[in-house]
């Protein structure tokens, strides 16, 4: 299965979606996750998950996207997370390459302009699949989050039922390389079902 992970608008959780999804996928079988973003955020997500004897405790291979030839075909999965702000070529190419496109969103007003633009141009790709995520959800955003389903329905944009919620878990994971059930915090389980959920979602 390829999942990819895409958006116009940056600060959406793109990086961390497409870690905690591979994650999840890798914990059924061997997944790689492709770095195709020029931050490389995800690469060096993984590189600061050391151990304290010195050992990478990262659980997934994560590499620059123009490894993908030669590494994909010892995996099951993939995950890519790509650029940020991608021409509509690329976003084309990207959809045209995956089982299913991933494009994270926040339920804010000032972030709506992106996400418009971002599912306007999947549309008019034939065959194109995605599904919107709602990502960073805090406790204070129930009206902005369901304005904002509703606002994806009339447009029919299909979106995942379960959100991610704004938690400083993530932050702490992405401290200290870790996935964010292993991060130090007393939400760090709760983060992690989230993903875990939009995890099972995505393999119905």
């Amino acid at each position: 299965m390829i999942i990819t992970v895409a958006s116009y608008k940056g600060g959406v959780g793109k990086t961390t979606t497409a870690i905690h999804l591979a994650a999840f996928l890798n914990s059924l079988s061997p997944t790689l996750l492709l770095d195709g973003d020029q931050t490389r955020n995800a690469t060096s997500w993984a590189r600061r998950g050391v151990s304290e004897d010195g050992t990478k405790c990262f659980p997934v291979r994560v590499a620059p996207i123009d490894q993908a030839a030669k590494l994909a075909r010892e995996y099951q999965h993939i995950v890519i997370d790509t650029g940020q702000r991608p021409s509509a070529d690329d976003l084309e190419a990207a959809a045209e390459g995956c089982d299913l496109m991933v494009v994270p969103a926040i339920p804010s007003a000032l972030d709506t302009d992106g996400l418009g633009q971002t599912i306007r141009a999947l549309q008019k790709i034939e065959g194109a699949k995605f599904r919107v995520l709602l990502t960073r959800v805090a406790p204070d955003a129930s009206r902005e989050a369901a304005e904002l389903r509703e606002l994806l329905a009339s447009i029919d944009a299909p979106v995942f039922a379960t959100s991610i919620p704004r938690l400083k878990a993530f932050e702490k994971a992405a401290g200290a390389g870790v996935i964010v059930d292993q991060a130090k915090d007393p939400q760090a389980a709760r983060a992690w079902a989230a993903y875990e959920e939009v995890g099972r979602e995505m393999l119905r």
